[in-house]
């Protein structure tokens, strides 16, 4: 099969031939359709620290897929050859604390799939059953397929907490954030602010209905506020940028008793006041990847009964590509301009 295969500890991937990945007993073979592309992926290709620090080699990496299963494990009772699925990336012992106390999203020897063991940027990838999200509505595309993943990042963040009548700060105008747009407004929240300073993001922002995109390289999160006519702060965070600034600012414009879902990784440490969080009665809430598998059954029922949200998740991808254009690919999800980034597997 053809992969985009990692052959040792340098930059770079090659489009090269590979042996296909065999299903054990319990596992589920998937021919592989679409896949997008994750800042995951990024730092993995440009073997950057933080890959060096989680990766070994070789490796194939990617997972945001949409595929049809063509093979079943002898254990496998649910999932039927013929599915069209996507899958959730984190594999789990089932055994530790969390697993048992039905945590899943916090077992403590999660593996990756595309991270610590093959992925998707394949024609076929392996995983588990109990990863497979089988998708029964037809309306789910290829294209939206690929990006449930990150949806599913979006909708854990974004339904940490209550939102309705809530005013809420989303930092960071990617495809993450853009997503968290449609699922706050799904949960009713009251004015939805977005900052960022790429112009295109913010466009797509305003596309998808936010109140007020904010480019913070021209204006301050406090003057949107007054922009908005709000009187005494954000009641929500929704931080998905990682960038040091953001955390900062975000406090500074909470409400008293706000709430803070982080997201975005941040690449180095950030200076935050304590005594602001102590004395506003902050909560910050730390988020990785999705609720196992409540995050799933709330991304598929908002898409089947919502299609104003179903029209604006598909619309946050914006480019799709032949998998044998996967360098340019690469580098249009690397610029960080526009939205998601999706490769085709049927078309090399």
């Amino acid at each position: 099969m053809k992969a985009l295969y990692k052959s040792g500890p340098h930059a770079g991937f090659e489009l090269v031939e590979r042996p296909e990945p065999e299903a054990g007993p319990s596992d589920v073979k998937i021919r592989v359709m679409t896949t997008g592309i994750c800042g995951t992926d990024l730092h993995i290709q440009s073997w950057d620290a933080w890959a060096q620090g989680i990766i070994e080699t070789p490796l194939i990496a990617g997972h945001e897929f949409y595929g049809e299963v063509v093979e079943i494990g002898e254990d496998v009772r649910d999932v039927k050859v013929g599915d069209r699925v996507s899958g959730e990336g984190h594999v789990v012992c089932g055994i530790c604390r969390n697993c048992r106390a039905g945590r899943r999203q916090m077992c403590i020897h999660t593996v990756s799939v595309g991270v610590q063991r093959d992925g998707a940027f394949a024609e076929y990838v392996v995983i588990p059953e109990t990863n497979v999200w089988v998708h029964h509505d037809e309306s789910v595309t290829p294209e939206l397929g690929a990006i449930f993943d990150p949806f599913g990042n979006a909708v854990h963040t974004a339904l940490s907490f209550p939102l309705v009548g809530e005013d809420v700060l989303i930092t960071g105008a990617g495809p993450i954030g853009l997503m968290a747009i449609a699922v706050a407004r799904h949960a009713g929240a009251r004015k939805i602010a977005i900052t960022d300073v790429s112009a295109p993001r913010l466009e797509l922002a305003r596309q998808m209905g936010v109140d007020l995109a904010v480019d913070v390289s021209k204006m301050r999160v406090r003057d949107a506020q007054q922009e908005l006519g709000m009187r005494e702060g954000f009641d929500i965070g929704l931080e998905m940028s990682g960038h040091p600034t953001a955390l900062p600012e975000m406090i500074d414009n909470m409400n008293h008793g706000g709430r803070i879902a982080m997201l975005g990784l941040p690449s180095q440490s950030i200076d935050i006041d304590w005594g602001k969080v102590v004395t506003h009665m902050l909560t910050l809430k730390g988020i990785y990847g999705r609720e196992m598998f409540e995050t799933w059954y709330a991304m598929s029922a908002m898409l089947s009964s919502n299609p104003v949200l179903h029209r604006n998740i598909s619309a946050v991808v914006t480019d799709k590509l032949s998998a044998k254009d996967w360098e340019k690919g690469f580098e249009i999800a690397r610029n960080g301009t526009g939205g998601k980034v999706v490769l085709d597997w049927t078309e090399l």
